[in-house]
């Protein structure tokens, strides 16, 4: 006991020395969020219009200055490298904006996104893991379906430039799926080895693809994927195989990647297994929650939360697929726990901030969390973003249902 307690101590103590070494306003957000969510509430306009800001900013500075999206800005390295997967899937979110707001040039920059993509699209149709710079370039499976979602969209809204890419990435994820519906042979090197549950939302790019090119069976590997996925989910919901480390207690983030797939399959076929599934995951995520709209980073196949801070993205991630269900199902539980999730995320966001931070949105809350430590990933603020907007929407559905005619 006396050991264990000195290692504890020193473990301690080098915690401390580690913190005191981090740049001042590192330490100085730190303890911001140390001391709790600010009071104020921005709201659901002002945090989209300046996570958007964020996103261009994001890709007019990212380090590699190339067309895509920054993976994240950190005040300990500054600006990353583009993230060709997550660009992916900016550009539908950028498009979304564009249709609210066509003065903005938020249509010109998710085409700057889509070329960029297309260009660096591998021979076989696949798009590689990780940043633009890893090497060697290794196709991904995840990252490819990711980027689907975006070549679908470009396709169906801005013209037939991006169908020849969309329909070399689906046909290469249609290739590289095993026969049961799940994709092994191209796994990320960024994660640990094994099957993931999470593959659903790759499984969405490509019945997105199949909305675009009906009849090319696209559809029918995305169904293959789901049903799989059916078979690692747990009675309560708890999705087995679902993280990108901690497979025994998994990231919310990916938990909504698992979800989301689900939902859009429903979405797509309205098989009613698919919705079901999709609301056990949903009601045991429902368990986790926090009055004040916490949902812990991590959660246990109890559904308990194992960590102290919030996964950020996973939080607003959850938040969206409820409030599908509420769209699909009427169920108020669902909408209010949305939007106390998407209030809590929207406190956390500054918008007094240098254009670095300005409308970004943390890896994890608090700042030091384990999730995109000290950083502010640009999947997160895409997240945020569309969460909100789907908010947005049914608010003012719900207003004009309740005004008189």
């Amino acid at each position: 006991m006396i050991g264990l307690g000195a290692e504890r101590l020193k473990r301690g103590i080098r915690d401390v020395v580690a913190r005191w070494q981090l740049p001042r306003d590192v330490r100085r957000e730190a303890r911001r969020d140390a001391m709790g969510l600010p009071a104020g509430d921005p709201g659901i306009d002002a945090v989209v219009d300046a996570g958007i800001a964020w996103l261009a900013t994001a890709q007019d500075r990212s380090a590699s200055n190339d067309g895509g999206v920054a993976r994240h800005y950190s005040p300990l390295s500054g600006w990353a490298p583009s993230y060709p997967e997550t660009t992916g899937y900016i550009v539908p979110t950028m498009l979304s904006y564009a249709a609210l707001r066509p003065d903005s040039p938020a249509r010109s920059r998710a085409q700057r996104m889509l070329d960029w993509l297309v260009s660096i699209q591998l021979e076989d149709g696949a798009f590689q893991a990780g940043i633009i710079t890893t090497r060697p370039r290794v196709a991904c499976s995840f990252n490819t379906g990711q980027i689907l979602l975006g070549l679908a969209r470009g396709t169906a809204e801005l013209g037939d430039a991006y169908r020849g890419a969309m329909v070399r990435a689906a046909e290469w994820m249609v290739a590289a799926q095993d026969p049961d519906g799940c994709w092994r042979r191209f796994p990320s090197p960024m994660v640990v080895p094994g099957e993931k549950s999470y593959d659903t939302h790759a499984a969405w790019g490509l019945l997105e693809a199949a909305r675009v090119a009906p009849g090319a069976r696209y559809d029918e590997a995305a169904m293959a994927n789901l049903r799989w996925a059916l078979t690692r989910q747990r009675p309560n919901g708890w999705m087995e195989n679902c993280c990108l480390t901690q497979a025994s207690e998994p990231l919310t983030h990916t938990l909504g990647y698992a979800l989301r797939g689900l939902l859009e399959g429903y979405r797509y076929c309205g098989e009613a297994q698919l919705l079901a599934a999709a609301r056990r995951t949903a009601d045991g995520l429902l368990c986790a929650l926090g009055p004040d709209g916490f949902l812990p980073g991590r959660l246990d196949a109890q559904w308990r939360g194992t960590v102290p801070w919030a996964c950020l993205t996973g939080s607003v991630q959850v938040s969206q697929c409820w409030l599908m269900l509420y769209e699909e199902l009427g169920e108020r539980r669902y909408l209010e726990a949305a939007a106390a999730v998407n209030r809590y995320v929207r406190r956390t966001v500054r918008l007094d901030a240098p254009e670095e931070t300005r409308g970004a949105v943390k890896g994890s809350f608090p700042f030091d969390g384990s999730y995109g430590r000290y950083q502010y990933p640009n999947w997160a603020v895409k997240f945020c973003v569309d969460s909100q907007l789907l908010e947005r929407t049914i608010r003012g559905e719900e207003a004009g249902r309740r005004s008189p005619r």
